[in-house]
């Protein structure tokens, strides 16, 4: 057993805001006050919406809806390692039919995928590699109610879906 630091992560996408939002406000203070960074994957619309997260450290990718501004400043995907894992960050683009093996075609491989704009959240592993879709905190018209998601990274990789209000 290695015993890594378990890295806690506040996962979401899709929030499809352009400024202050009371609701998701409240939804971060109350479900990632003790996480050690949040993923955002994309479409965060304008970067405004990073300041939400208070003091913490944030990777975020754009998505297809953000403005200019954001395609400007954030990637259009990140790959990272926490804990010996091979992490994905991207938003997806096109048809949700089939997401999962498009994402792992451009990406290569890796441990875990994470990805939004399906607004369908996602948490299983398919042909060993993890795939995590919080879901859109914000827009339920895609899925039955709106989520976020926790991903941990310690000794294993294990994440779980929240169901918002």
């Amino acid at each position: 057993m290695l015993n890594h630091k378990r890295v806690k992560i506040g996962v979401l996408s899709d929030t499809h805001i352009s400024g202050f939002d009371e609701n998701l406000k409240r939804i971060i203070d109350e479900n990632f006050s003790d996480v050690d960074m949040i993923f955002h994957a994309g479409d965060l619309v304008e970067l405004s919406v990073l300041t939400l997260f208070n003091d913490k450290e944030v990777r975020a990718v754009y998505g297809n809806m953000d403005s200019p501004r954001v395609k400007e400043e954030l990637p259009e995907q990140l790959l990272m390692e926490i804990n010996g894992f091979k992490i994905g960050l991207i938003h997806g683009w096109g048809s949700p039919e089939g997401m999962e093996r498009k994402l792992a075609a451009r990406l290569g491989p890796l441990d875990c995928i994470v990805f939004g704009h399906t607004h369908y959240p996602v948490n299983r592993s398919i042909d060993g590699v993890y795939f995590f879709n919080p879901g859109s905190a914000v827009d339920k018209r895609f899925a039955k109610s709106r989520s976020i998601g926790i991903l941990e990274v310690g000794d294993e990789l294990t994440g779980r879906i929240i169901t918002v209000k």
